[in-house]
C-alpha cells in the first residue's frame, strides 16, 4: 500500500590597469579576485577590499529568512503555528479507532489552519484517515480508506506486525541525532522491500532545512539520512 502524502549573480568585471613604481596589476575576468603582481621584492598581494567582497553572492540562507527557498519559507510559516506536537496528535488519532496503531502523520494545512494528517490501522490492516487540529489537538472523525483491497490490507498488516519499534521511539531516535521539530513520521517498506522502516522528518528552526531519517523498525538503527535544503 502506498501511503498519501526548489541567482547567482554573475559579477562581470572589466580589465583595469593600475600603474605604480615597479608594479603592474591586471584585474582578472568575471568574479576572480584582484591580485597584485610582483613588486621589486618578488612578493604578491591580494586585494581583499570591502568592495571586492561585497560583490560576491552568498549561497547560504540568511538567519533572518531573507534568502530562504520557497520550501524553507513554507516551513518557517507553518511549523511554529502547530501548538500540538506530532506525539499528542498521534495519540488523539489512534484513540478514534478501536485497537488501532499509527501508520503515518504529517503536518499539513496553512499557517491559519495547520493540521496533522494521520493514518492509523487495525491489526488486520484496515486503514483509516484522521485529521487532528494542530492548534487544539482535537481529532476529527476517522474515515476508512475505501481504496484498500485485500492485498493492501495484508501488506499493511504484515508491516505493522514486523514493526517492533514504535513511531514515538523512531522519532526519538531522529531527534537524538538532530535537534528540531518532528513534522512527519511514516511506516513503510525499504526501497528493496527487505526491511520495514520508519521515515522521520525533522525541521531545524535555525535554517528551516528538513532532515529525513530512515530508521529500521525492528532495531532503531538509522539506515539513511538526507538533508533537504530546498
Amino acid at each position: 500500500m502506498v501511503t498519501k502524502r526548489n541567482a547567482s549573480a554573475v559579477r562581470r568585471g572589466r580589465p583595469a590597469l593600475t600603474r605604480g613604481t615597479g608594479l603592474i596589476c591586471v584585474a582578472a575576468a568575471a568574479g576572480a579576485l584582484l591580485t597584485g603582481c610582483g613588486n621589486d621584492d618578488g612578493d604578491t598581494k591580494t586585494d581583499t577590499s570591502t568592495a571586492g567582497r561585497a560583490a560576491s553572492p552568498s549561497s547560504s540562507p540568511s538567519s533572518d529568512g531573507g534568502n530562504l527557498t520557497d520550501d524553507q519559507r513554507e516551513r518557517k510559516e507553518l511549523v511554529p503555528k502547530a501548538k500540538v506536537g506530532y506525539d499528542k496528535a498521534l495519540d488523539a488519532a489512534v484513540a478514534t479507532v478501536d485497537k488501532a496503531k499509527p501508520v503515518s502523520i504529517e503536518l499539513k494545512g496553512t499557517p491559519d489552519k495547520p493540521v496533522w494528517e494521520t493514518e492509523v490501522a487495525t491489526a488486520d490492516g484496515a486503514d483509516h484517515d484522521v485529521d487532528v487540529d494542530a492548534v487544539t489537538g482535537k481529532a476529527g472523525q476517522a474515515r476508512a480508506d475505501k481504496d484498500q483491497d485485500q492485498d493492501d490490507k495484508r501488506e499493511l498488516a504484515d508491516r505493522l506486525k514486523k514493526a517492533t519499534v514504535t513511531a514515538q521511539q523512531a522519532a526519538q531516535t531522529a531527534t537524538d541525532k538532530k535537534k528540531g521539530t518532528v513534522t512527519s513520521v511514516e511506516l513503510d517498506d525499504s526501497d528493496k522491500g527487505d526491511m520495514v522502516r520508519w521515515s522521520v522528518d525533522v525541521v531545524t528552526t535555525d535554517d528551516w532545512n528538513k532532515t529525513t531519517y530512515d530508521i529500521d523498525a525492528t532495531n532503531r538503527k538509522i539506515v539513511r539520512e538526507h538533508v533537504d535544503r530546498d
